[in-house]
């Protein structure tokens, strides 16, 4: 069974309680009718979370709102708001719930559009069923939602781009068409683009269950990737922390493919690298192309979209592929001399991967005609945790018939098991002589696990490598790279 490509933790601990956006989920026959009528309760205490609209079945709607940005007020004058739905084989449901709550939780007065994109859906309720809803929507609202479909599969990117460019908006929203919007989740995004046309903003997601439709809420995050480009959840900054106002927009070094921008902006830095295929990567893309070439990224903590978990993703059953490919496309684009550690992450060759990560003339063009930065820029004034590895003078694979692995997590045991391609069995073997085990680590605050030899003829171990040296523990090893080894011992790796 092939493993499933890493996903996103979350470094900040979600509300253990879970509710149900709807209770009723027949209340979505109609257009907006299980929202009506929504009120605050009674404030709470500042810097409480609280729940409004109790009392029917069409109040029953969470809205982890702060009671500070429920204070929080915006300029009369905002921009006008373009939302862009991207969808492939959803649900009808899902994509009228996600319809429904935009239309229903945005200010008629901001809302200029909304544009469906389907990227060649095969799910035929999505067709003719699809565009009656749509007709519907349509007469309550003149114009307002428009539905652009593909004629061949284009991709995450490509799909995002044709949104994009029929938009004719202010300030488009890019979302997938499996969210719900929360109560004033609009009004952050279109007031802090109106101050600065060339930021890019995230919402702060909650997460819908895909079995259940509960909401769980997570806490508040800047939004960052690992060395294979892969989002994760980082710590808030110290320096927002400082500023002692929740409300405030926190600087983050990505985003995780939701995101807010002036429309104009977005095209006169390049909109998203069309190049990208299928699925993966192009968040990061974007936002090294953001930093790196004038603009900033930010999350806005009183947005808040709640996201549908997919039970898998639909563009392919292996995404591992596009995944990689696209990765390498980020790094020979907009990392420089760092881009050897996507190839690392990745456990490919530096030289004749093998892989086509298509032309990217066109980008490096691009980043040249925009003056952008360099990546080393990026990491020490935007990423400083990203931490790159140093003096990895080989990388791969050890194995007999099966392959030297990590083991368990959490463990500390190495064991040998069939061979794969994933990270527990990656090696990394340094200048000094320490072979690096698992996951090629990318936080500044965290420990490589070494494998270790404890001494008095005890089973290797892999322990944090700081913590084996300054024990005295034996974690240099003597490594030759040979065509032959005793045992039928055969090492794959790639030098550096």
């Amino acid at each position: 069974m092939t493993p499933s490509p890493p996903t996103c933790s979350l470094h900040t601990t979600p509300s253990s309680s879970f509710e149900k956006l709807y209770l009723n989920f027949f209340a979505l026959s109609g257009y907006g009718q299980e929202n009506r009528g929504l009120l605050f309760p009674a404030a709470p205490s500042s810097g409480q979370w609280f729940h409004t609209g109790k009392g029917s079945i069409n109040n029953m709607v969470i809205k982890m709102v702060s009671y500070r940005c429920v204070q929080k007020s915006y300029p009369s004058l905002l921009p006008s708001l373009g939302v862009i739905l991207i969808f492939m084989d959803e649900s009808l449901s899902i994509i009228q719930r996600a319809i429904t709550s935009v239309i229903s939780r945005t200010p008629p007065r901001l809302l200029k559009e909304i544009i469906l994109v389907d990227d060649f859906s095969s799910n035929e309720e999505l067709k003719v069923s699809l565009n009656e809803k749509i007709k519907l929507y349509n007469q309550k609202n003149p114009g307002l939602l428009k539905m652009i479909r593909h004629s061949e599969r284009r991709g995450l990117a490509q799909a995002r781009n044709t949104g994009w460019a029929a938009a004719t908006a202010e300030v488009v929203a890019i979302l997938d068409a499996h969210i719900e919007v929360n109560i004033g989740w609009a009004e952050p995004i279109l007031a802090r683009i109106q101050e600065d046309r060339t930021v890019i903003v995230s919402p702060v997601f909650d997460k819908i269950c895909f079995d259940t439709l509960q909401l769980q809420k997570y806490g508040l995050a800047v939004h960052g990737f690992n060395w294979e480009l892969w989002c994760r959840y980082d710590a808030l900054p110290h320096a927002w922390i400082d500023l002692n106002d929740v409300t405030a927009p926190v600087k983050s070094p990505s985003i995780m493919g939701i995101l807010a921008a002036n429309r104009l902006f977005l095209g006169e830095i390049g909109a998203l690298d069309g190049g990208m295929l299928v699925y993966g990567g192009e968040n990061v893309e974007l936002s090294l192309r953001v930093w790196q070439c004038g603009g900033k990224i930010e999350i806005l903590p009183c947005s808040r979209v709640a996201h549908l978990e997919r039970y898998h993703k639909p563009y392919a059953l292996d995404l591992s592929i596009f995944l990689k490919r696209n990765a390498l496309r980020v790094a020979e684009i907009w990392m420089d001399e760092y881009k050897h550690m996507v190839y690392l992450a990745w456990n490919i060759p530096l030289q004749n991967s093998g892989i086509d990560y298509g032309d990217i003339s066109s980008r490096i063009a691009l980043r040249k005609k925009l003056k952008c930065k360099t990546f080393d820029w990026y990491l020490k004034n935007v990423y400083p945790l990203l931490k790159p590895t140093l003096n990895i003078v080989g990388y791969g694979r050890v194995r007999a018939s099966i392959c030297l692995d990590q083991g368990p997590v959490p463990g500390n045991t190495p064991i040998m098991h069939p061979c794969h391609e994933f990270s527990p069995q990656n090696i990394y073997y340094h200048q000094t002589g320490e072979f690096y085990m698992g996951n090629l680590i990318a936080e500044a605050n965290s420990d490589d696990r070494c494998l270790t030899d404890p001494g008095h003829g005890e089973n290797p171990t892999l322990e944090p490598c700081s913590t084996a040296a300054q024990s005295g523990r034996h974690i240099h090893w003597d490594f030759k790279q040979v065509s032959h080894m005793p045992f039928k011992w055969e090492v794959l790796t790639n030098t550096v």
